[in-house]
Order: structure tokens, then sequence, then C-alpha cells
């Protein structure tokens, strides 16, 4: 599983562990002996702790080494972290850590070995003394854990892991990960609020166009014709003489009228006839959600003790 350091999993770790904060406290032996400092915090991608960085600069100068956390115990009175089991020896033969190290399945394989291997001649009860911490559990039968010294690493040869590469898990070695805070633990109490946030989802798409439509439109437009009209008709005073020369008889004499017409001009012609504007207007609403919150709430049973109970304003 992949390790990062916690910050860079949570950001807002403080807040996570209630405004606390492993970096800084002091690393001590069983024995009272300080060995270092927490530099850093390392979690797997579930952000379950799995190891202390620990600062040897009380030993060795500028060594950073991994502390698992079941070997730890951690004292928030003294702003203290105990090193179950730790000895000088098991820290010089630390592998080294720092930040361009490749955490992967071998390094911590060379780290936990020396976990897994009690201190060179040291008995089997000064080891089970010293370094078995509370409440860790029975260790598997495929390690040999710092404190439950197998047959194998009592007589120098070293333990094989049952596990590979690809099956290991920390819930194989408890006693290695499993987090140990007996004298001193936090019980943390959550509680649910509702968190109201918008995101701008797209609902629809509208098209706006245009297309033709046809129609058969009639119109009627009145025209005029001329024609030529010969009339013949009997003057009054048909049959009398005339006088003498009045009479002129001409050959050829015509007379010339020009006759017109309306035709219909009738042709098609292009208008506005309405504009179309798009836009869009923003229309608000609250909308309003019910949910049920659930909150822990602390119950205390004391048997009849004392107890004096402290509560930090918020």
């Amino acid at each position: 599983m992949a390790l990062v350091k916690i910050s860079d999993y949570d950001p807002d770790y403080r807040d996570s562990l209630g405004g606390s904060d492993l970096k800084g406290m002091g690393v001590y032996t069983q024995a009272d002996e300080k060995i270092g400092t927490i530099h850093d915090v390392l979690v797997d991608e579930d952000g379950q702790f799995r190891y202390l960085v620990i600062d040897l600069g009380f030993w060795i100068f500028g060594k950073q080494v991994l502390l698992p956390v079941g070997r730890s115990q951690i004292d928030q009175d003294s702003d203290r972290v105990y090193a179950v089991g730790m000895t000088r020896e098991q820290a010089e033969n630390l592998p080294e850590f720092s930040d361009r190290l490749a955490l992967d399945h071998d390094y911590e394989e060379s780290v936990r070995n020396v976990y897994r291997t009690p201190a060179v001649g040291a008995s089997t009860s000064a080891v089970t003394d010293t370094a078995a911490p509370l409440d860790a559990a029975m260790p598997l039968e495929a390690s040999a854990p710092l404190d439950m010294p197998s047959t194998a690493a009592m007589t120098g040869a070293s333990a094989t892991p049952a596990y590979t590469r690809d099956t290991y898990n920390y819930q194989n070695e408890p006693e290695l990960f499993d987090v140990n805070q007996t004298n001193n633990q936090t019980l943390k109490l959550y509680q649910e609020r509702l968190i109201a946030n918008k995101k701008r989802v797209k609902t629809g798409d509208v098209t706006v166009g245009k297309h033709i439509e046809t129609e058969i439109a009639q119109v009627s437009v009145p025209i005029e014709k001329e024609r030529v009209v010969i009339e013949r008709i009997t003057p009054t005073n048909a049959g009398v003489a005339v006088s003498p020369g009045e009479a002129t008889f001409r050959e050829g004499e015509v007379a010339h009228v020009e006759i017109y017409e309306e035709t219909a001009d009738i042709h098609k012609e292009a208008f506005v006839r309405e504009e179309i504007k798009v836009r869009k207007e923003v229309e608000s609403e609250t909308v309003e959600a019910k949910e049920t919150l659930r909150r822990e709430e602390l119950d205390i049973n004391t048997g009849g003790i004392p107890v004096d109970e402290r509560r930090d304003r918020i």
C-alpha cells in the first residue's frame, strides 16, 4: 500500500486529531532516555497511521528512521512518545529514511525485519520485559516480532514471513501496526452537519433558427383596354344638295387613331416583417432540503467513583 505524509493526505489533519499534533514530540525509550523527536507521520491510502518518522539527532546526527505505530506509546499529558523496546543497536541498524526514497515493499521489509529481530545478546525474558507493548496482539507465526522472539530468532536464524509482496497486509502484524494508547486514550465524539453547495449542470439546449414556409397569394388588378368604335349615322340634312365646289372628292383620306391598353405588372419584393432577439434570464429560487443529522453524546458510568470532567470552550 502506498505511504504518504499525513499533511499530504489531509492538509487539515490537526482538526481531525482534535487540534493535537504529533510532530515535534520527544521520543523516549522505556528507560526514559530521549532518542529523538517525531519529524513526520506516514499514513496509508486509507489514512491509517503506519509509521512515525523519528529524527535521531540525539544519537546519530541527521539520521531519520521509521518507527511502526504499534511500537509507540503516546503520552499526551507529558507530550512524549515512548518507543517500545527500542535499543540503540536497533536504531543504528534501521535503514535511513529520506524523502527521496521509494517507500516500496522491499524498503518496508528492511525496516520491519529490524523490529522482528530482538537485540543481540538479549535474553528472552529481557526482551519480553522491555519490549512488550500494552495491549499488543499476539504475533503471527509468520514473523518474529520484537517482544515475542521466535525460536529462529533466538538461534540466530532469520524468520521467513509467510506472506509475499502481493499478499502482505498491515493487519498481518498487529504487534507492529496496531495503535497502542492504553495510558492515554482519546474518545472522539462525531457529529454530522449539513453542507449546502451548488453546482452548475446543463439541463438542455435551446436552438433558435429559421426555415422557409410557402403560400399561394392572389391579387386582383383592374386594367383598361382601348378599342375603336366606328359609328355610322344619318345626318339631318341627308339628301340636301350642297353648294357647287363644297364637295371635295379626295381619294386616300385616312383617319389615324392610336389604341392603348393596360397590362398587369405583378412581381415580388422582400421586406422585414419582425426582429427576433435571443437572450438568457436567470431566475432565482430557494431549494430546501431536510436530513436527519446524527450526533454522538458521551455516556459516563463512573460506578460511584468521582470523575473530574473538564470541558474546553469551542
